[in-house]
């Protein structure tokens, strides 16, 4: 029973830590790269170790060549000389620095391939780890735009689901606001065709004839002579032009 109940909290961290890491995916990126970061450093690590063993067999191989030489020419001075007993000794010798010599020469040249090796299989695991790394970074950017374009479609097919909708309440509408203007015209015009205008015109008459007697009054007080309406041409010219001559004055003057 404890067994499964551990199984079961396990798999309860596991799916949270899961949603985590689908809400988060640039974090998880971030520490991917920095694990990548540290592998590469500890693989450098191991590269500069294995550099410095080539080095310490090249060094070795330059103090074995230069010993050989040294060995050789005392072996053949000794022989010259007649002392075979030194002259063996130093051959001898000679022959074992030689074994040395092309052991170290045969460890140098397998160390020297496995250090290349190594520097090209890092670079190919660096790249391909960059390039997947990089692929995964335009994937989350892929994703958040499409995201956002589909978050968009949906508001959209929202929006016109709504504006489709609100379409019956604006036709309804248009057509209230039709029916009170066209039972507003009515009324007016109804109101318009009941109205007493005889009143009105019998008002406006004798408003102009208290205005003419007033106007007469005022002219008879000051000496004034009014015109008939419509004297100003025929009779009426020909008597105010008799009235204005004077005794000496002629008619072709």
């Amino acid at each position: 029973m404890f067994k499964r109940i551990g199984n079961l909290i396990k798999g309860f961290f596991g799916l949270f830590i899961k949603n985590i890491e689908r809400k988060n995916p640039e974090a998880l990126l971030e520490v991917e790269k920095e694990n990548l970061r540290k592998m590469i450093a500890e693989y450098n690590r191991g590269l500069a170790s294995h550099a410095g063993l080539c080095e310490r067999l090249v060094t070795q191989i330059r103090k074995l060549e230069k010993e050989e030489a040294e060995l050789k020419a005392k072996a053949g001075a000794n022989l010259k000389a007649g002392n075979k007993k030194l002259a063996g000794q130093y051959a001898l010798r000679l022959q074992s620095a030689r074994g040395e010599l092309e052991e170290n020469r045969t460890q140098a040249a397998e160390a020297e391939k496995t250090y290349k090796e190594l520097v090209h299989a890092r670079d190919v695991s660096v790249k391909a780890a960059r390039e997947k790394i990089d692929e995964i970074a335009r994937g989350i950017s892929d994703a958040k735009v499409k995201k956002a374009m589909a978050d968009l479609n949906e508001m959209a097919s929202g929006m016109i689901g709504e504006i489709g909708g609100s379409g019956d309440t604006l036709d309804r509408l248009s057509e209230m606001v039709e029916e009170d203007r066209t039972e507003a015209a009515g009324r007016l015009r109804v109101a318009k065709d009941t109205l007493d205008t005889s009143e009105i015109d019998s008002m406006a008459v004798e408003q102009e004839a208290m205005e003419e007697m007033a106007l007469a009054d005022l002219a008879a007080e000051m000496g004034v002579e009014l015109e008939a309406e419509g004297g100003s041409g025929g009779d009426g010219g020909s008597a105010e032009t008799t009235k204005t001559m004077g005794p000496g004055e002629s008619e072709s003057a």
